[in-house]
């Protein structure tokens, strides 16, 4: 988080989130108008909510302008925001019963994703996952790994470029129908697309000691060593 705010000319403010969860917060107009959007504007969003960060822009245009000063630009603002993200609370919806939703924007995908993108979806939302399962060979235990990226629905489109991308993987949808996974779980396609692409463009959260960890496993696995009860223990450990 510091990182990151360094790196946006030192605005915002980074704050205590919930018990366990920091927050990274620009609530300045002149901030947002002169870093933040400009940000954003160079280095696109991919997913759906770049439909969000284009409503969110169009709403600061309007404070910059003094819009929401007037009766007529606070309606405009709350109409915008009846489209983004969760919608209106309840409280709004009561106080502005007759505001109607603006049209989202339409985001279409690109023809390419940049690696370092990609890099960093992944810190926000890849998971490294080892499962073990009891089986009926000699060792007595069968293990399975699995890379997987978990979105919403509307973002379906994108995880499905991620095969493109990648080589490899699978999409499944969820039971509820609002989710939907990217995941590979062939072992072969772990060591020779995900590793070496997480090298070259590489994690830079905490959950890069996960990946280091699941790295581990998974040339532990190349190497036959679960197999046996030394490398059971290690892969365990």
């Amino acid at each position: 988080m510091e990182q990151i705010q360094s790196y946006l000319a030192g605005i915002g403010t980074i704050r205590k989130h919930g018990k366990d969860h920091i927050q990274y917060e620009v609530d300045s107009l002149k901030d947002l108008t002169q870093v933040i959007i400009p940000h954003f504007d160079r280095y696109t969003l991919m997913t759906q909510k770049q439909a969000d960060f284009l409503l969110f822009k169009s709403i600061v245009q309007l404070m910059s302008d003094g819009e929401h000063l007037k009766n007529e630009g606070l309606i405009k603002i709350v109409s915008i925001k009846a489209s983004m993200n969760l919608g209106l609370s309840e409280t709004l919806k009561a106080a502005f019963p007759d505001v109607k939703p603006v049209q989202r924007p339409v985001v279409q995908l690109p023809e390419s994703i940049d690696g370092h993108w990609l890099a960093g979806f992944v810190d926000a939302e890849g998971c490294f996952i080892v499962n073990t399962s009891k089986s009926k060979t000699k060792i007595g235990l069968a293990v399975t790994l699995k890379f997987n990226i978990t979105q919403h629905t509307r973002d379906l489109a994108l995880l499905n470029s991620l095969i493109k991308f990648f080589g490899c993987g699978l999409i499944k949808l969820r039971p509820t129908g609002s989710a939907c996974d990217f995941y590979v779980i062939g072992l072969p396609d772990i060591i020779s697309k995900i590793i070496p692409f997480l090298s070259k463009y590489p994690l830079q959260g905490a959950k890069r000691l996960d990946y280091a960890d699941f790295c581990k496993v998974a040339y532990i696995m190349g190497e036959k060593a679960h197999l046996k009860q030394d490398g059971l223990r290690k892969l365990k450990k």
